[in-house]
């Protein structure tokens, strides 16, 4: 079972001359194989530093993270991301930017291109594998940046926001699509988001993440990931419970939002 664990995370930003920012400290979680946990938190919580951490953008001031038995210390193909914006060749067609990877390790053409067709199939893109990605919507856009990060066959996708850009009924319809991908693939998945509902619909755990420095403040276990899987989204979130969920998150970050402005305000 591959395990991804923080022990004692902390990431300090020090510059000379300036104050040293304290963006993350003592953070401790284990995430198992096959777990789809969503992290959520107020600006200045060090969402994107984690997310760095995790991807090996970044390298912590102290503590340890580590992959199975591998201490992560870089980018590697044991973890893909899929960011806001697809970062696609947008000059290349579907199918060359999903099968980029293999073609870029050597996989023979066959194979290749089974693999291509079966995750073009997956995403909704088949009938689209030869239109250049600069003529597809932002949703489709996002489609093949799952299909491409998939096609790398990670142990560990790391999501960026990757809705964050759509109109609201593709964001539901792509929402969807994460779900049904996590399960049918089994992989282990760990989203970044500032949407509160969007977090308790995809997250089997939902960790929030308090400021100043960055920090775990509470962690949920959650029904709805794999509820959602099979069942219709908008009746998931019309849902006492959930509704109830997302109130009472929506309270908490509001009130740490509260507390960073009135932090930052000037006195007279």
């Amino acid at each position: 079972m591959t395990t991804l664990a923080l022990h004692g995370v902390s990431m300090v930003f020090a510059t000379k001359g300036q104050t040293a920012t304290h963006a993350l400290t003592d953070i401790n979680l284990i995430i198992k194989k096959g777990e789809l946990v969503s992290i959520l938190g107020p600006s200045g919580c060090g969402k994107t530093t984690l997310l760095n951490i995790l991807a090996g953008f970044s390298q912590v001031t102290s503590g340890t993270v580590t992959l199975g038995d591998r201490a992560i210390r870089g980018p590697g193909p044991d973890r893909g991301m899929v960011f806001q914006q697809g970062a696609l060749f947008e000059w290349m067609s579907v199918r060359r930017n999903v099968d980029f990877g293999p073609r870029m390790r050597g996989t023979d053409r066959t194979t290749r291109d089974a693999l291509t067709d079966r995750l073009l199939a997956q995403t909704g893109l088949s009938g689209f594998a030869e239109k250049p990605v600069y003529t597809l919507s932002g949703g489709m856009q996002q489609r093949v940046a799952l299909a491409r990060c998939l096609a790398g066959d990670p142990d560990v996708i790391l999501m960026d926001e990757p809705l964050g850009a759509l109109d609201a009924l593709t964001r539901e319809k792509m929402q969807g699509l994460i779900l049904k991908l996590w399960k049918t693939t089994g992989k282990t998945v760990i989203l970044m988001t500032h949407s509160v509902e969007e977090a308790l619909l995809l997250g089997q755990r939902l960790i929030v993440m308090a400021p100043r420095p960055g920090r775990i403040l509470r962690e949920y276990h959650l029904p709805y990931a794999a509820t959602g899987v099979d069942a219709d989204l908008r009746t998931i979130k019309q849902k006492p419970d959930f509704i109830a969920h997302r109130e009472e998150i929506l309270s908490l970050i509001w009130g740490m939002e509260e507390e960073i402005m009135g932090q930052s305000e000037v006195p007279a």
